[in-house]
C-alpha cells in the first residue's frame, strides 16, 4: 500500500533525496576518472595530476599547446578492470535506489509488510555499506587523491544515517500494528464469550 503524498514530509524524504545526490555524483565521478573504455588516454588526462606543482602544469600546458602534441600515454591499468570497477559501483547504486524505493511504496497495515518494508530498508543499509568498501578498494588499487573521495565517503556516511533513523521511526508503525491487532483480539474474544453467554442461555430457558 502506497504512502499518501499528503502524508510525507519534505524531511522524513531526505533520505530518498540525499540517495538520488549520491547516485548522480559518484556517477559523474566515474565519467570523469573511469569513463574511457581504451586502455590510452589523452596526455592532457595528466592535467591536475596528483602531486604536480601549478607552476609545473603552467609549463606542462604551454608545452602541449606549443607543439600540438597528438601521443598517447598508455594507462597504467587495463581497460577491464576500470570497466569492472565502475560496474560494480553502478549495479549497487541501482540497487540502492531501488531499495529504497521499494520501502517507500509499502505502508504497512500489518506485521509482515511491516517486514517487507524493513527487508527493503536494511537492503539499501547494505548497498551503502558496499559502496564503502568498493570505494577503499578503489582507493587502493588507482593513484587517486584520497582526500578528494572523501566528500562521497560523507555522503554515504549521511545515507546511512539517514536510512537508519528512517528504520527506527518505523518502529511506531509497528507499535500502533499490534495495538489495532491486540485490539481486535480482544474485541474478537469479548464477541465470542458473549455469543457463548448468549446459546447458554436460550438452554437453560
Amino acid at each position: 500500500m502506497s504512502v499518501l503524498k499528503n502524508k510525507r514530509s519534505v524531511s522524513s524524504m531526505e533520505f530518498y533525496h540525499n540517495a538520488i545526490v549520491l547516485r548522480r555524483e559518484i556517477t559523474m565521478l566515474l565519467l570523469r576518472d573511469f569513463g574511457i573504455k581504451d586502455k590510452v588516454r589523452s596526455i592532457k588526462a595528466l592535467y591536475g595530476v596528483q602531486g604536480m606543482e601549478p607552476e609545473d602544469e603552467k609549463k606542462f600546458r604551454e608545452i602541449i599547446e606549443k607543439y600540438e602534441l597528438t601521443a598517447k600515454i598508455i594507462e597504467e591499468y587495463p581497460a577491464w578492470l576500470i570497466d569492472k570497477m565502475r560496474n560494480n559501483i553502478m549495479n549497487i547504486l541501482h540497487s540502492m535506489i531501488m531499495n529504497i524505493t521499494q520501502a517507500n511504496t509499502i505502508y504497512p497495515v500489518c506485521e509482515s509488510e511491516f517486514y517487507d518494508r524493513r527487508n527493503f530498508q536494511n537492503h539499501a543499509i547494505g548497498n551503502c555499506e558496499q559502496l564503502l568498501q568498493e570505494m577503499q578498494y578503489i582507493i587502493s588499487i588507482i593513484p587517486v587523491d584520497a582526500q578528494k573521495y572523501m566528500r562521497y565517503v560523507d555522503t554515504i556516511e549521511k545515507e546511512i544515517a539517514l536510512l537508519k533513523g528512517w528504520r527506527k521511526s518505523d518502529n511506531k508503525i509497528l507499535k500502533k500494528i499490534k495495538e489495532t491487532e491486540a485490539k481486535k483480539t480482544e474485541e474478537a474474544k469479548k464477541t465470542a464469550e458473549e455469543k457463548s453467554t448468549s446459546q447458554t442461555d436460550e438452554k437453560q430457558v
